[in-house]
């Protein structure tokens, strides 16, 4: 099985537990920001920090969620998503993962679609976490 596949079965075994009683449930939100850290790194980090300080070829990601569109400072983004005018929200942030030029033609971001909704759930859930406090 691939580990991909491994990971999100794992997942989705335990979520089981989160249903059984409140330390379950923080054991599944656990499980869920590490796999979603994992998939992060495996499909994202290539491109994208999660930290202000991280040097990366695209925008960097800590407070991605509630912020507009082509607004992170430092980045030279296309103009296609400068003007969009949407803010990331977390459904939009899944729209951009599975489909980015479907969502908003003519950016400059390349990829493979993550088109599995656990998947797209565990990195939002990661992308969650790098949210400022």
């Amino acid at each position: 099985m691939p580990p991909r596949m491994l990971l999100c079965c794992l997942a989705l075994a335990l979520s089981g537990v989160a249903q059984t009683a409140p330390a379950g449930t923080a054991a599944f939100e656990r499980i869920k920001l590490e796999a979603g850290a994992k998939l992060f790194d495996a499909d994202c980090r290539r491109c994208h920090g999660t930290e202000a300080t991280d040097k990366s070829y695209g925008p960097v990601l800590d407070g991605i969620i509630g912020r507009k569109s082509g607004s992170a400072p430092g980045y030279a983004y296309s103009s296609a998503l400068s003007e969009a005018g949407i803010v990331w929200t977390e459904p939009a942030l899944v729209a951009w993962m599975a489909d980015n030029q479907g969502l908003i033609p003519g950016t400059k971001m390349r990829h493979v679609g993550i088109t599995d909704p656990v998947e797209a759930e565990f990195i939002l859930t990661y992308l969650r976490s790098v949210q400022p406090k």
